[in-house]
Order: structure tokens, then C-alpha cells, then sequence
């Protein structure tokens, strides 16, 4: 294993919480149909722009006390944990991968992935925006990725966009009404191009333990009886990637031998 030395890990976090302070930007703007360039980064609500000292990833959360130093209207928490998971999702791809162009391709997909995440639990929407030209950008994992080539990429599309246009087709022909959007069905594709099919079946199964184990819990009383029972499937399909990513193949084996020696 390669050594590195003990700045390298704390620059990959900070460069990753940066990567989740441009994500926050991304998640607010996009789906109001915004630029996300300009204007600068400024306070929603008084629309004073927030200098670059008060825009630093996570610590100015911090010294600010969760209120914007102008009008002191309180901060989402929203924002910093976005930073915080992208810098640590960052950083256990760094472990993983080291510093390769496999880390560069996956800190990108990771990002998508939490972006799309985010405004799927936000509006329940997976913009095209971001999916359909993923689709065409992480099939350069034959490029990056060793062991992939077009034929996984093209079969992992496929299959990913395949497989849950074919469960969305059935649920309406037995339902007559729409079970699952296609953003959804585009997600798993995205996924499939930089995976293959392989990490389509592991992401499709993963998402699906995860989203049922969300559904009993988003079926549990609220607060005044009432319950929340819809829930988008992106940020579990997403999950589903991650877990792929970082520990699929550990599951992988752990499973099959499991099933050899029971």
C-alpha cells in the first residue's frame, strides 16, 4: 500500500468539501432555474453577498453560528452537511483508489450523485440536466476505469435503464397510474455507464433494501398522526452506487462465500 504523506488526506477532505460548497449552489439554483454562476454566493433572504472570508466550506457554518452575519436569518444545516459528506466521501475514495485518475473520475460521479440526490428529496425530480449528459460523460470509465470497456459500459446503460423502464411499464399496465418517474430510469443508466452491469444489479438491489427500509420508516406516525409515505427512489439508487463504489466487491465476495459454506 502506498504511503502518503498526512497532508494529502486533509487537502483531499477540504478539496471535497469545496466540490460540496459548489453542489450546495447546484441543489438550490437548478431546479428554480437559475444560473449557477452568477451571481456570487449571497444570503437568500437579505441578498447581501457573502464575502469569500465568510465562505469557507463548513468552518464559516461555524463561526457564524448558523445565521447569516447580515441579517441574522438562521442557515440551513443542509448546507455544511452537504460539504461535510462530499469531503468524506471524498476522502474514502482517496483511500481507496489513491492518486490515480480512478479518484478524479469517481470524486466527479460522487458528486453527481449527490447533487441529483438532494433535489430528488427536495422536489422529487432527477433533472435531465444532469443525467442525460452523464450518461455520455461516465461512459469514459473505459477510458479511466481498469477492466472496463464500451461493451460493460453499453450493456451496464442498458440494463439500468432497462430494467426499471420494464418495472415502471408493468406497474402501469397493472396500476394505470405512474409508479416510478423516469429520472429514475436515466439515474440507473448514468450509474450503469461508469459500473457496468455488475454494479447496476448490486446498486438496483442495495436501493431497493435501503428504499423499503425508508418507506416502513417514513411510515411510522409524525408528529400529529399524520405520515409522510412518498419518498423519492434517487438518493437510495445513489446510495446503492456509493456502497458499490467503495465496498461492493468486499459485499460481493463476503455473499458468495457465505452462500458457499452455509
Amino acid at each position: 500500500m502506498v504511503q502518503y504523506p498526512s497532508f494529502i488526506p486533509v487537502f483531499i477532505f477540504i478539496f471535497g468539501a469545496c466540490i460540496g460548497s459548489f453542489l450546495n449552489v447546484v441543489i438550490f439554483r437548478l431546479p428554480a432555474g437559475q444560473s449557477i454562476v452568477s451571481p456570487g454566493s449571497h444570503c437568500p433572504k437579505c441578498k447581501k453577498a457573502i464575502p469569500f472570508y465568510l465562505n469557507i466550506p463548513i468552518m464559516s457554518y461555524i463561526m457564524l453560528g448558523g445565521k447569516c452575519r447580515f441579517c441574522r436569518t438562521p442557515i440551513s444545516m443542509r448546507y455544511p452537511a452537504v460539504e461535510a459528506l462530499t469531503g468524506l466521501i471524498s476522502l474514502l475514495i482517496f483511500f481507496k483508489f489513491g492518486i490515480t485518475p480512478e479518484t478524479g473520475f469517481w470524486i466527479i460521479f460522487a458528486s453527481a450523485l449527490i447533487t441529483v440526490s438532494f433535489i430528488d428529496l427536495d422536489h422529487q425530480i432527477i433533472p435531465d440536466v444532469i443525467s442525460l449528459p452523464g450518461i455520455a460523460i461516465f461512459a469514459s470509465s473505459i477510458f479511466v476505469i481498469p477492466g472496463m470497456t464500451l461493451t460493460k459500459s453499453v450493456s451496464g446503460i442498458l440494463t439500468g435503464g432497462g430494467i426499471l423502464y420494464a418495472v415502471a411499464l408493468t406497474y402501469y399496465f397493472l396500476k394505470k397510474v405512474q409508479g416510478m418517474g423516469g429520472g429514475d430510469i436515466k439515474l440507473l443508466a448514468m450509474i450503469g455507464a461508469a459500473t457496468g452491469v455488475k454494479g447496476v444489479l448490486f446498486t438496483l438491489f442495495t436501493g431497493s433494501l435501503l428504499g423499503t427500509l425508508g418507506g416502513i420508516i417514513s411510515l411510522l406516525p409524525r408528529k400529529g398522526g399524520a405520515s409522510q409515505t412518498r419518498i423519492p427512489f434517487g438518493p437510495f439508487l445513489s446510495a446503492g452506487a456509493l456502497i458499490y463504489l467503495l465496498w461492493g466487491e468486499f459485499i460481493i465476495q463476503w455473499y458468495f462465500n457465505l452462500l458457499v459454506h452455509a
